[in-house]
């Protein structure tokens, strides 16, 4: 029995003049070409990142015991310091309040040097270069300088947060400037409007929803941040939850863990939504 010959693809829009369809061809055939040759190089890559970083199945499979023993430790939770716990946290919220707050406002500033569409390069480059080294310097560090500065307590927190805030969040506002739609921007430039009056009515209130989201997603950041800062001493509910690691005082840890929790869980649940209101 005579084999078929295989159908040949149907064209894409056959409709189209012959220039055009093949123009539209070779854009659809660009991406899966990249992918297909990128796709080696990225399984390399993670084979080599797992090599490297000593990333074992069977050791974590032996630990599994090990870690059911630890969670075992943690019940039954022991609220007999419930008071402390709500007091630590209100002032680990308070932290991230105040820090975000300052934090988005400061990012806010240095996102108008960072974009592209706005500022110009002899402005742009350093505001990028400076967001860059704040975001390469880990936050542990910045609240160990503040606290060598300004003592312990949560005003080396807020600081700390404040200013780590620039290099991650000063970024993602800077982006969301810069993918804003041109159109309106090129149009204000045409008939003679100021740097000013671009940002104010061309600028902000395209990007003004992903602002007030991504300030949304600091803020739940800066909560579990503020969680770590507490460590080193700068303020907050970490601290407590060292000292009850450090004393194995495993039904204290348990409950502020899950105090912290319904914390995160009830912010989470807040920012979502407020975002689901602006977009």
């Amino acid at each position: 029995m005579a084999t078929q010959a295989p159908e040949r693809p149907k064209a894409l829009h056959p409709e189209l003049p012959a220039a055009d369809r093949a123009r539209l061809e070779k854009a659809v055939s660009l991406p899966r070409t990249r992918f297909l040759l990128g796709l080696p190089v990225a399984v390399i890559l993670l084979i080599w990142s797992f090599n490297g970083a000593e990333f074992n199945f069977a050791k974590l499979g032996e630990g599994t015991v090990n870690m059911g023993e630890f969670l075992s430790r943690l019940f039954p939770p022991d609220f007999s310091k419930f008071g402390t716990i709500v007091e630590l946290l209100i002032e680990t919220f308070q932290m991230a309040v105040v820090g975000t707050v300052l934090g988005a406002v400061l990012s806010l500033l240095t996102a108008f040097a960072a974009s592209s569409n706005i500022a110009p390069k002899w402005l742009y480059y350093p505001a990028r270069w400076v967001m860059n080294v704040i975001r390469s310097v880990p936050d542990l560090v910045f609240a160990l300088m503040f606290v060598s500065a300004v003592g312990l307590g949560p005003f080396a927190g807020i600081l700390a947060m404040t200013l780590g805030s620039i290099g991650s969040i000063g970024k993602v506002f800077a982006e969301a400037m810069e993918s804003v739609d041109r159109g309106p921007i090129v149009a204000m430039q045409a008939v003679g409007a100021s740097k000013r009056q671009v940002i104010q009515y061309g600028v902000l209130p395209q990007a003004a929803p992903l602002l007030v989201s991504y300030t949304l997603l600091l803020f739940e950041g800066n909560v579990r941040g503020a969680t770590i800062l507490g460590l080193v001493g700068a303020g907050g509910i970490g601290l407590e939850l060292t000292t009850a690691m450090r004393m194995y005082d495993y039904g204290h840890l348990s409950a502020i863990i899950i105090c912290i929790i319904v914390l995160v869980t009830a912010i989470d649940q807040g920012s979502a939504l407020i975002r689901r209101k602006i977009t």
